[in-house]
């Protein structure tokens, strides 16, 4: 099984970044290469659950392959990368809602030294979308005078650019990551035992995300969600509808943050303390103790930071899921032999179009998507939901 077989769907994809790993072979071995065919900075971009950060994971795993050809995924190479434990290759995942300059500037600076193990030094920032103006300059410093041996991996959503500078583009090589097809998620599905209706289902319902439709294939708490975001838009009939609908969403994405927070945030705590001193006797350990105030407040911030993420994140795929059953009544609407992405949501998609014209759904489609831009623009998400929710009320 090698590096490649984790991108569904992306034949081409795949020919791009084997082409790509070759030609780093060839340089390792210090011999002349095609001019384009390996740079020294990679911009992934796809919607959400495409496999971005897959594709430039199994790229990072096949720069520091040890065998012919490379990405055999077999290695240690290969498998101390894939695992998250290799030393040349530097991931950047933000937990909290932005990347800062500070982490900018220290993996930039880390890349910059010689390989200590492999062939390359890596760095992998996924959703470099997130990176703040400084940090986003911190790191296009480094992509313009790059190191002999480094190499940037960069995943965004796509190439407006609220997700990517033009500067930091303009220095990348382009790999477009496409939503991979349903047959191909089930596929995946199926070959870890996920039996075959279930396995088309979640497929469909996972709307072209992999992880999601591998969540709601074994897990009866994701499903159970879905089912009670999906139920809200044929019960929209009063106001008290609307905002009752509202506290549910929120309420829900509160929770599921909550329960990450009180399952993370204990144990980093706790660590942390540890590792300043805490609990020791003596003029040391009280030294050390004072000392240790700023480096808990700014963990505690950092965890607060992860779970407004967390937060958005649950309700970013609760939106998700509306959009897409407001697609399906469209596709009620217009006669269409396209699959919908609900279809055990058959029954209320029916009366919806029954009550709403294609051009109400519509107006509710935009209502939907307005939601996800205000609280990416950091609106109170009590007030975007409620807002969003009035507007989906049906018809009298």
């Amino acid at each position: 099984m090698t590096v490649w077989d984790a991108l569904v769907g992306q034949d081409e994809v795949v020919v791009t970044l084997e082409q790509a790993a070759a030609a780093a072979a060839e340089i390792v071995a210090g011999r002349d290469v095609a001019t384009g065919a390996m740079t020294h900075a990679w911009l992934f971009t796809g919607p959400a659950g495409s496999g971005r950060s897959v594709a430039a994971r199994a790229l990072a795993a096949a720069l520091q392959c040890e065998r012919l050809p490379r990405g055999c995924g077999e290695c240690s190479g290969c498998r101390s990368v894939l695992a998250g434990s290799h030393p040349d290759v530097h991931s950047v995942v933000p937990e909290g809602l932005s990347i800062s300059v500070a982490e900018a500037r220290a993996v930039v600076s880390g890349a910059a030294r010689r390989p200590q193990l492999g062939h390359w030094q890596v760095v992998v920032i996924e959703d470099a979308d997130r990176l703040t103006e400084q940090a986003a300059n911190a790191l296009l410093k480094a992509i313009e005078e790059p190191s002999d041996r480094t190499v940037f991996l960069l995943c965004v959503p796509s190439l407006h650019p609220d997700d990517v500078s033009l500067t930091i583009r303009s220095r990348c090589r382009l790999v477009a990551v496409r939503t991979p097809p349903a047959d191909a998620v089930a596929a995946v599905l199926r070959a870890s035992g996920v039996d075959d209706e279930t396995a088309t289902w979640a497929a469909a319902a996972g709307q072209g995300h992999v992880g999601r439709a591998r969540r709601l294939a074994r897990d009866e708490e994701a499903r159970t969600r879905r089912a009670a975001v999906l139920s809200i838009p044929a019960s929209l009939t009063s106001l008290r509808a609307c905002l009752a609908a509202a506290d549910q969403l929120v309420s829900a994405a509160e929770a599921e943050a909550n329960a990450m927070k009180a399952e993370l945030d204990g144990a980093e705590t706790a660590a942390m303390t540890v590792a300043l001193g805490g609990g020791g006797t003596g003029k040391g350990a009280a030294a050390a103790a004072r000392g240790s105030a700023g480096v808990l407040k700014d963990l505690e911030k950092r965890q607060k930071s992860r779970a407004t993420r967390a937060q958005r994140d649950a309700l970013d795929r609760a939106l998700v899921d509306l959009a897409a059953f407001y697609r399906d009544v469209l596709l009620v609407h217009a006669g269409a032999a396209v699959a919908p992405a609900h279809p055990d949501l058959h029954d209320d998609v029916r009366t919806v179009a029954l009550r709403v014209p294609p051009a109400g759904v519509l107006q509710r489609l935009d209502a939907v998507l307005a939601c996800r831009e205000a609280l990416d623009l950091n609106v109170k998400p009590r007030i975007a939901v409620e807002a969003m929710t009035a507007l989906l009320r049906l018809p009298s």
